[in-house]
């Protein structure tokens, strides 16, 4: 990155101290003994509190301009909506009537604290669980549609963030012209559905999760009473999208392997759901504008300081050249049968 797009010493973040993440739980009767912890998140500011009575909650500050207050709260009363079914959902709490609040400049929501550790993945057992309940949130989310929140779709996820970041002239001069042919390549195959001719605007849509990684599901393990399992953090990317979305990023290593680990994710969420297979051949172009709006979401949030530190790589020919690689990789993975179960 250039030195235009150096981090800023006036980001907003920079005047998030503890001192005001303390002040703010203050303001809606919640009392901190000092003890905060940063938890890990890029977009928004995240951290766990230990109050005065020994319990712990989650304080998260929304980043300023990101979200309008209607699309937050769009977020909470689907959090809410899941909770009522008991779907293992983590949502903030109504405190003083309310469940987003304002503090020196900043929107945050409290919810309480919850354990784990990620999945265990390679376990067909858990696959199938994680299938019964994302089809549990799906059946919520069919319910109705957001209203403020966006969409998933190929111009938000792809086209925007590639004109965007050529137009931003992001892209070091020697590898520009191969991104964006690359790209460009990547984008019309998607908009014309790949040798399937199926999609993205031809999936039906649903509230999502919308990133659901494994980082964003905690397990723990059954107790004696039958109590444990998955529950679902960080429906901060909630949105509307077709419910392949939100099982594509439980899938890794090679072909064999996810096609073992989807069919166990579909045998869970079949139990509790129809799945339209004609979507598996939206998980390749899915990964693929995930890849493009992930470069652009690295650019543009550049001058908060947290970024570099943790993205030293980011921007260089090498990072360019790479994704290059990546995109080559995802037209071959787009034209090829999709996975099957």
């Amino acid at each position: 990155m250039n030195a235009s797009t150096a981090p800023l010493a006036t980001h907003p973040f920079f005047s998030l101290t503890p001192d005001v993440v303390l002040d703010a739980l203050a303001s809606v009767g919640l009392y901190g003994d000092g003890r905060l912890m940063a938890l890990s998140s890029y977009e928004n500011r995240v951290y766990q509190v230990t109050l005065e009575d020994g319990s712990r909650v989650v304080a998260k500050f929304y980043r300023p301009e990101r979200w309008s207050h209607a699309q937050i709260l769009e977020e909470h009363a689907f959090a809410a909506e899941l909770m009522q079914a008991e779907v293992p959902a983590v949502g903030p709490l109504c405190l003083e009537g309310q469940t987003l609040h304002q503090y020196g400049g900043f929107a945050f929501s409290v919810s309480p604290w919850r354990g784990g550790r990620q999945p265990e993945l390679d376990d067909w057992e858990v696959l199938e669980w994680l299938g019964r309940f994302m089809a549990r949130i799906h059946n919520v989310g069919a319910v109705r549609p957001f209203v403020a929140r966006p969409s998933l779709d190929v111009s938000t996820f792809g086209t925007e963030p590639q004109h965007w970041l050529l137009a931003q002239e992001v892209i070091p001069l020697d590898m520009q012209s191969s991104w964006r042919d690359a790209c460009a390549q990547a984008l019309a195959l998607i908009a014309s559905g790949g040798p399937q001719g199926y999609r993205l605007q031809d999936a039906s849509v649903l509230r999502l999760h919308g990133d659901c990684h494994p980082g964003n599901i905690l397990w723990t393990p059954l107790d004696e009473y039958g109590r444990g399992g998955p529950h679902f953090v960080d429906l901060d990317d909630a949105r509307m999208g077709p419910a392949v979305q939100d099982l594509w990023m439980l899938l890794s290593g090679d072909r064999r392997q996810r096609t073992g680990q989807l069919s166990a994710l579909l045998d869970g969420y079949e139990q509790m759901r129809p799945f339209d297979r004609r979507e598996l051949a939206l998980i390749e172009p899915l990964r693929t504008l995930r890849l493009i709006h992930y470069s652009a979401w690295l650019a543009r949030r550049w001058q908060d300081p947290i970024f570099p530190i943790n993205f030293p790589w980011f921007g260089s020919s090498d990072y360019w050249r790479g994704q290059v690689d990546m995109l080559h990789e995802q037209i071959e993975a787009m034209q090829e049968e999709p996975l099957s179960a």
